[in-house]
This record gives structure tokens, C-alpha cells and sequence, in this order.
């Protein structure tokens, strides 16, 4: 089961031949904890009771979720693996656990989650750690390596593969990747689920639970020798063989220790017994309102914040002289669907969900576009392309409600932003030069050509129809400032529907000619 969730959690991000479509990728992430709990605030329904089912899950079973659904989990199995086979005869061994940093993280995330921003829930969510560094490291090596293999093929005249075009990657976009995966690593490779016991928030709640979880696992003290297989085995380091206890806040319920134990010493089984750190001492029932504040909190993040309120290929530069006047951008574009960038940057979890499924990679990981408490939040980077016309498909995919489901329809008239003209970039106007790129692409002509001087024409731009989607600002070939931009809306709003030219029907009077 765990190699399905992540063979398909993977084939989601990483699935550039549109294999899957949006029923199939909502079925493979509805389980995710932390997307699945902010789309519960978000929209209510079925669609948004996936957490539950893992809460459920942990109460019966323990850690199910971060050994058998948790991509991220499984993938520090599978560096633990490669581990194990460069080490030969690696053992790893009971350590105690680090409660105070991993109780003082999951408040630190809670509190900071309601009172400041969601940053460190995009940053420690495992879910969405997982789809960074899909998306942003694994997507393009794997479009890299199908590129090559599809220009080898094509040299012999193969061609059941084709090549897919490489969005630009920005440094910025590869940093935090490339640095969560360098920890996981690292703790992996080393310490086994090191990382799930310490810094990740989910795994420290869906631990706490699993304390007091019906199934566990049992070590029978009467068949035991001591040998300390089990603990060799338990890459959570969670089983103390001289105590004879298991810590079951940090067993993930992997079961290595059962299928190492040769004397059937092992077993998984009903709860016979309160574990001694759930005797009911005063001090414990300190802990118990402590833990159960923390989780209240997290179910609080959303509903508290809710009431709160690189030149593309194709684009060639024309001018030539370096245009000298800045666009004045006031605010990033947000998706569409997303209502406004106070409700995307306060749900958004940055899994890069969206980025990986926009067919023109017009979605892009942001640096400081929403500020850096938002860092890797998806923006629309009208460098890199444009947001097609009738596309939906951000909405669809994403688990959260950061972006919220709109019909083709809708999308018609949903204004992102408003597009801005500055005359003295134009090479109309600088350079005498016939040009008309951006009314070209603009699908509602909220940017047409009017007369200017001689035979020449300029653009002219009408706000009430223009819905932001940045194919003017894509196509204009000036460097290194546009001629002609989108500036994002705060709130998204609705933009008048742009007059349909009537066809002028032939006349069926006249007779035909034979």
C-alpha cells in the first residue's frame, strides 16, 4: 500500500503527459492531512473529510498515515533503504525522544499559523514538502531525461516519445527544494525517521494520538531474549529493549520489528495495558490539556485567518535600445479562483500541486511577490507565459481551497488584474517600429491598435474588459521593461463581457451562378 500511495502521489506531480486527470488526482491526495483539514474549513463537504478518515485511522491503528499515505514518509523509507545497502550490517538503536523540541515546533507552527502567517506550515507540512521538491527538482529532471532519450530515439526514426518544452527554472524556485531534501537526507539516510520524530508537525500530532491508538504494538516479555533485533530494525528508534517498552508516540507501524522478531516475542495487537506515560498523574494531565489545545488550534488556523481578512523562448526582443521606464507593479496576480491574495496566502500550503498541472506553466513558485512569509505561494509569472483563456485546471486540482473550483464560464470574466500601458517602452513610440503583439493575444481586445502617427498604429487599453491574464504582457517583445503589464487586484472582481462583432451574413437573394 505504501509504494502505491507513492508511486501515485508522484505520477500526480511529476505526470507531464497529463496521464491523470482531476478526478484521479483528487482521489490520490484526498487523504493528505494538513491540505485535506484547510480545505474542511474551506469547503465544506465530502471532498474535504479526508483528515478525519486519518485521525480515525491513527485512533485504531497508530501511524498508518505516515508509513503507508505520507509521501514524504515513505520516500525517507526508501533513502533509509539506500542507506541500509551502502552500510552493510546498519543497526539503528533506541534513542530517547526530543519532546521538547518537537512539542515546542508543533505549537510554534499552530500559533504562528493563527497569529502571523502560514509559512511554517507550508515549510514543515510533509505533504506539501514532498510536492516541492517533486515538482520544482524531480518534474524537471524527469522532462530532462525524456527530452534526451526522445532526441536519441528521433536520431534513428522512433518516434513514440516526443520532447516537452522546460519552463525557465528560477534560483529561487530550486533553494528551499533542494534544501528540505538535503535534510531528509541526511536524517534518513542516518537515523531513519529521525526527521518524522523531531521537526514535522503532523508526525508529533498523529503521535501524540497514536498513544492511545486500540491496535499497537506489543513486546511479550515472557517470549523475549533480549537479542535486540526488534530495536535494530526500528528505523523510528522507538523500541527500548532494556525497559521492554515501545514509545508508541513515534512508531510509525512500519512492522519491521515483526518480521525480524524470531521468537515470537512481537506482536500486533489490542492495547493490554496504559503505556506509563498515560498514567493519570497530575503532571500528565498538564501535558494532555497542553496537546489537546495545540490540536484545537490547528483545526482553528483556517476558520481564524478566514474571518480575518527569464524571457520565454518564443518572445524575442525587438528594440533596440534597452527600454528605461519600470512597470509599477502594486500586487502579484494570484490564480484564479483563489477570491483574492489575503485568501490565497492564508490557505495556500505552496504544494506546487497547481504549478505541476498549469498546461502553460504560467504558474510559478514566488520569491517575494507575496512577501516572504509567503515564499514558494504559485503566482502567475507572465515571463514565463500566459494564463489560457477557458483553462480551469488549477482549481480542480488544488487541495486546500486556496483555489477554489470555477467554471470556463466564469474564468471569461474573471479579472486577476488590470493591464497597464507605458507609451515610452513601446517601440511604436520609441523606435517608430510597427509591432501590435500584445493586441494580437489579448482574447477579450481589451488591448487594441488606434491610429498613432503615419501608417503606424499603438496600443490602447480598455480596463473594464480585461481579465488579467497577462498574454499582452507575455507577448511583448521589449526588454528589459514592458511595454505593457498586468497589475494584480488585491480581490478579484468581474469585468464586463467584451462586445461580440456580428458576422455579416451573406444574401441568399441573388440566384447561383449555375
Amino acid at each position: 500500500m505504501a509504494l502505491f500511495f507513492f508511486l501515485f502521489v508522484s505520477l500526480v506531480f511529476l505526470d507531464f503527459r497529463d496521464i491523470l486527470n482531476e478526478d484521479g488526482i483528487n482521489a490520490v491526495i484526498y487523504l493528505q492531512f494538513v491540505p485535506s483539514l484547510i480545505k474542511f474549513f474551506t469547503i465544506f463537504g465530502l471532498s474535504a473529510l479526508g483528515f478525519i478518515i486519518t485521525l480515525t485511522l491513527t485512533v485504531f491503528f497508530g501511524r498508518i498515515y505516515c508509513s503507508a499515505i505520507c509521501p514524504l514518509g515513505i520516500f525517507q523509507d526508501l533513502i533509509s533503504r539506500i542507506g541500509v545497502k551502502v552500510k552493510k550490517n546498519k543497526r539503528y538503536k533506541f534513542r530517547k525522544p526530543n519532546n521538547i523540541l518537537r512539542y515546542s515546533l508543533l505549537g510554534i507552527t499552530v500559533l504562528s499559523g493563527i497569529f502571523v502567517s502560514i509559512f511554517l506550515v507550508n515549510l514543515l507540512d510533509p505533504y506539501s514538502a514532498y510536492g516541492k521538491i517533486a515538482n520544482q527538482l524531480f518534474r524537471p529532471l524527469g522532462i530532462w531525461i525524456n527530452n534526451g532519450i526522445a532526441d536519441v530515439l528521433e536520431s534513428m526514426n522512433i518516434y513514440f516519445l516526443y520532447k516537452k518544452d522546460l519552463n525557465p527554472v528560477h534560483f529561487s524556485s530550486l533553494a528551499i527544494p533542494a534544501l528540505i531534501l538535503a535534510v531528509i537526507v541526511s536524517m534518513s539516510g542516518k537515523y531513519g525517521r529521525l526527521y518524522c520524530n523531531t521537526i514535522c508537525p503532523v508526525g508529533t500530532l498523529l503521535g501524540w494520538l497514536s498513544r492511545i491508538s486500540i491496535f499497537r504494538i506489543h513486546l511479550n516479555k515472557s517470549n523475549c531474549t533480549q537479542c535486540g533485533r526488534c530495536s535494530f530494525a526500528c528505523k523510528a528508534e522507538c523500541i527500548s529493549i532494556k525497559e521492554m517498552e515501545v514509545d508508541h508516540s513515534r512508531c510509525v507501524a512500519c512492522f519491521n520489528c515483526l518480521t525480524v522478531c524470531e521468537d515470537s516475542a512481537i506482536d500486533f495487537t489490542l492495547k493490554r495495558r496504559l503505556s506509563p506515560v498515560l498514567q493519570d498523574d497530575s503532571a500528565n494531565q498538564g501535558r494532555k490539556r497542553f496537546f489537546f489545545t495545540a490540536f484545537a488550534g490547528i483545526l482553528a488556523i483556517t476558520g481564524f485567518r478566514n474571518i480575518r481578512g527569464s524571457v520565454h523562448e518564443g518572445v524575442k526582443p525587438i528594440n533596440k535600445r534597452p527600454t528605461t521606464i519600470p512597470e509599477k507593479k502594486n500586487y502579484a496576480v494570484s490564480p484564479p479562483g483563489s477570491l483574492s491574495i489575503n485568501h490565497f496566502t492564508d490557505i495556500c500550503t505552496a504544494c506546487q500541486l497547481c504549478v505541476s498541472q498549469c498546461p502553460t506553466g504560467v504558474l510559478q513558485p514566488s520569491f517575494s511577490q507575496f512577501g516572504l512569509s509567503s515564499i514558494m505561494q504559485p503566482h502567475m509569472d507572465y515571463n514565463t507565459n500566459y494564463c489560457n483563456y477557458e483553462c480551469i485546471k488549477c482549481g480542480e486540482v488544488c487541495p486546500t481551497g486556496a483555489i477554489l473550483s470555477i467554471t470556463a464560464e466564469e474564468k471569461k470574466i474573471l479579472q486577476l488584474g488590470k493591464v497597464q500601458f507605458i507609451k515610452e517602452n513601446c517601440v511604436v513610440y520609441t523606435e517608430n517600429t510597427a509591432c501590435g503583439s500584445c493586441s494580437e493575444h489579448c482574447p477579450t481586445q481589451a488591448v487594441k491598435m488606434v491610429p498613432y502617427k503615419d501608417s503606424l498604429t499603438i496600443p490602447e487599453t480598455d480596463n473594464s474588459i480585461c481579465v488579467g491574464c497577462g498574454a499582452c504582457e507575455h507577448a511583448c517583445p521589449v526588454v528589459p521593461y514592458k511595454a505593457i503589464y498586468v497589475d494584480g487586484n488585491p480581490i478579484h472582481l468581474v469585468a464586463e463581457k467584451p462586445e461580440q462583432e456580428k458576422l455579416e451574413q451573406p444574401s441568399t437573394e441573388e440566384d447561383f451562378p449555375f
